[in-house]
């Protein structure tokens, strides 16, 4: 049944209630026993539960859920829609590889069920992660497919992997220019190796996906939506995956598509690329005002790498330098992005920057610290800063003063064992994803995925955030700098009302109050009350969107 027949086989008007509702509101840590009154799919009245059933109009349907928990439902701030679900569809494989060899042998087997017009695709492999540890070249991938186009797109997002057949498609030559920001490696004879960086690969990787069509795309959206759902996800920020005109990857035709057959269950916000021209967000903005379930809040922008890669932009030089002075690079000038972020702030609009070394933070911090000086807040939204993962102490302070968001992915934390102390060594590695000293300076978080580099699973989010460990292995015992643990009721306003203001949108979503959209989810446990090593035991009963069920378990 599509959500659109859900609406209208369901009651506009209900009443839930629980003796453990958490709201998530500011400064309100426990559940409570509530009950809220929905009509038309916003909260009409929330309170002691005899009051709001006795003030209801009589003949209002109620559902008691008992002791089981309530909260809003959880909101993915940071994700790239199109790639997570196409990973998760059958036209890719989402594979790490034990090593280069292993995924290899891995994808050849996975090519074999694909279309006769596929490319094949891969997303996911670290090749810092592998035994042996080595960069890949298109050597082993022009042996396993000597005349089919493949393209690898690493785990980390910036980094693309082709063999001999995909660059001759693409038209990748030893003397082609690599646009800004982005490089090609070569071998000592001045031969491609097949690895594109950064700015490189995100402009090739459309290029790469071309054969799916819409038709298959529109479906992998269908199907994904669907599994956010299962995991208590009402509302997602989908963000530019791509730096450059033309290939952000926020497929509005295809939201579009969905919306007018009634298949979309899950709010979305999109964020397209902050551009010279910056009419593609005004278009958008204009095309869904009113619109419930798709908006246009704002503006994304790259400022650097990632630190696995060297090209994080940072103060400092790299704890393992490759070269003198190996401090990475910004994949923009910073006048560059000084004028783009003053041209959005004049026209009111909020920016969302991917920033991950001190060098980068520090300086979006000192642009955005201008914008204000010059343009004000945002009319609507907030600025954010993405990822934001090892910061100068000096700026922690500055990022409540100047009302920015800090948008981080705890799955993030354990995604490179060793790593941050690896290329930062271990004084930097102290002040990175310092969620507690977020929260006691009063600074606003979001939390999210970055689907598709971390899985979308909500209870892998809340487990690390509370534990720092990694939802897998477990590991470290104890937590990784565990003094930065936040309680599981933070986590979970961090992934709700927090990621709300990241959407600019907590008026509306993030938590169970009067006038909000009754966006809800009901799980098994309380998540504020268990043993934190049993979050991920937790299961989502029930997703509720604008009070329609669109997932029951």
């Amino acid at each position: 049944m599509s959500l659109m027949q859900m609406r209208n086989a369901g009651h506009s008007e209900l009443i839930v209630r629980s003796k453990r509702v958490f709201t998530s509101e500011d400064g309100i840590d426990e559940p409570r026993e509530l009950a809220f009154y929905v009509r038309d799919g916003r909260i009409v009245s929330i309170g002691e539960p005899e009051r709001v059933i006795a003030e209801a109009p009589s003949g209002v349907p109620v559902t008691d859920h008992g002791n089981r928990f309530i909260c809003p439902g959880f909101h993915d701030a940071h994700l790239h829609f199109f790639h997570t679900a196409v990973g998760c569809s059958p036209y890719m494989l989402m594979y790490m590889g034990k090593s280069e060899e292993d995924l290899v042998e891995r994808t050849v087997e996975f090519a074999r069920d694909l279309p006769a017009d596929a490319w094949v695709v891969t997303q996911g492999w670290r090749d810092y992660r592998w035994t042996p540890r080595q960069h890949p070249t298109k050597c082993s991938l022009d042996r396993a497919f000597p005349d089919r186009p493949c393209a690898m797109y690493s785990g980390d997002g910036h980094t693309l992997w082709l063999n001999s057949a995909a660059l001759d498609a693409l038209g990748v030559m030893p003397d082609t220019e690599p646009p800004a920001g982005g490089s090609f490696d070569t071998f000592e004879n001045g031969e491609l190796t097949g690895i594109a960086h950064e700015a490189a690969a995100m402009q090739l990787l459309p290029r790469c996906l071309e054969w799916l069509g819409e038709d298959r795309i529109a479906e992998a959206y269908a199907q994904q939506m669907q599994r956010m759902a299962e995991q208590g996800i009402t509302s997602m920020c989908d963000m530019s995956l791509m730096p450059m005109p033309g290939c952000d990857f926020i497929r509005d035709d295809v939201y579009d598509k969905l919306q007018e057959e009634g298949r979309l269950c899950v709010r979305a916000h999109l964020f397209p690329t902050l551009l010279d021209d910056q009419s593609r967000l005004f278009e958008l903005q204009r095309r869904y005002e009113g619109n419930e379930l798709l908006s246009a809040p704002g503006f994304k922008q790259f400022f650097d790498g990632v630190s696995s890669e060297h090209t994080a932009f940072l103060t400092e030089p790299y704890s393992n330098p490759r070269f003198p002075g190996d401090r990475g690079r910004l994949t923009i000038p910073a006048e560059r992005m000084r004028e783009l972020v003053l041209a959005a702030a004049k026209a009111g609009e909020p920016v969302r920057i991917h920033v991950i070394g001190d060098g980068a933070i520090h300086a979006a911090l000192d642009i955005f610290e201008e914008a204000r000086a010059r343009f004000g807040a945002p009319t609507h939204g907030h600025n954010t800063l993405e990822h934001l993962e090892n910061l100068l102490a000096e700026d922690i302070d500055r990022l409540r003063e100047l009302d920015v968001v800090a948008s981080s992915q705890p799955c993030h934390i354990t995604l490179d064992p060793g790593g941050p102390e690896r290329d930062l060594g271990e004084e930097r590695a102290q002040i990175m994803w310092p969620f507690a000293t977020y929260e006691q300076r009063g600074i606003r978080q979001a939390f999210g995925t970055d689907s598709p580099i971390t899985v979308i699973d909500s209870m892998h989010v809340i487990y690390t955030a509370v534990t720092r460990q990694d939802p897998q292995s477990r590991w470290p015992e104890g937590g990784w700098h565990a003094d930065e643990k936040i309680s599981a009721a933070s986590a979970i306003r961090n992934y709700t009302l927090g990621s709300a203001y990241a959407a600019g949108d907590e008026k509306n979503l993030g938590s169970l109050e009067v006038g909000k959209y009754a966006d809800f989810i009901v799980l098994d446990q309380d998540l504020t009350a268990i043993d934190p090593q049993e979050i991920l035991d937790t299961q989502v009963l029930a997703t509720y969107l604008g009070g329609t069920c669109v997932f029951e378990r």
